[in-house]
């Protein structure tokens, strides 16, 4: 599936859940620009270099570059841009109701913010948990921060995507509803300024991805369906 199929045949720079604040800072910025340019002066002068700064940064937070998955319906594809935290097999209850693989990558300021689908299937669960806002990559924060959950019916089982707010990112986006069917690879949300997204997935599926690993979303493998299934 292509990016244009994706998105309707529109391509945007920015991630569309970003735009109204992109558009905001772009007016603001400009428009300081202007009349900066027209009745020069120090304060004028530090203000617009203040807001081109911003500007520039929002850029870069909301940037959504293209993605094109591998072409191997085995594979399970990063949710997320980030670093590899967690790779650990335990209980899930919430979605899956039994045992699960974990893997969990951490967002931070310079990675692209919009989530992908890691796996094909239709969206069965959606649900938002209020929570705290403590730094993602502390261990009790992916219990106890702010966290949205889809879950996904797939060909090999359920599959859940947890997005986890952190210090900064106050606001978790996610723009599928229930009933959807996504492609592997396809935006279905996304988590302002970085934090956390963890994808839980049948436990015998095989990690490809080690702690520390650097990962895209909708681009790197986190894991593979086993050639035989248990």
């Amino acid at each position: 599936m292509s990016e244009k199929a994706n998105n309707h045949g529109v391509r945007f720079p920015i991630a569309r859940a970003a735009l109204a604040e992109f558009i905001f800072a772009s007016i603001l910025f400009f428009a300081v620009l202007i009349f900066a340019a027209y009745r020069p002066g120090v304060l004028l002068n530090t203000l617009a270099i203040l807001l081109g700064c911003v500007w520039v940064g929002l850029a870069v937070f909301f940037r959504d570059p293209a993605r094109q998955p591998p072409d191997d319906a085995a594979l399970v594809i990063s949710a997320a841009d980030g670093l590899v935290v967690e790779i650990v097999r335990l209980n899930e209850p919430v979605f899956m109701e039994g045992p699960a693989l974990k893997i969990g990558v951490f967002m931070n300021l310079n990675d692209v913010h919009v989530n992908r689908t890691p796996f094909e299937g239709r969206v069965a669960f959606k649900r938002h948990i209020p929570g705290k806002f403590l730094q993602a990559f502390r261990p009790e924060a992916a219990v106890e921060n702010e966290h949205f959950y889809t879950g996904l019916e797939t060909a090999h089982g359920r599959m859940l995507v947890k997005q986890i707010a952190g210090i900064m990112a106050r606001r978790i986006v996610c723009t599928v509803e229930e009933g959807q069917q996504l492609k592997t690879g396809e935006r279905f949300g996304m988590i302002k300024f970085g934090s956390r997204v963890d994808v839980y997935m049948p436990p015998q599926f095989e990690p490809q991805v080690e702690n520390g690993d650097r990962v895209k979303a909708g681009t790197t493998p986190i894991a593979r369906v086993p050639e035989r299934e248990d």
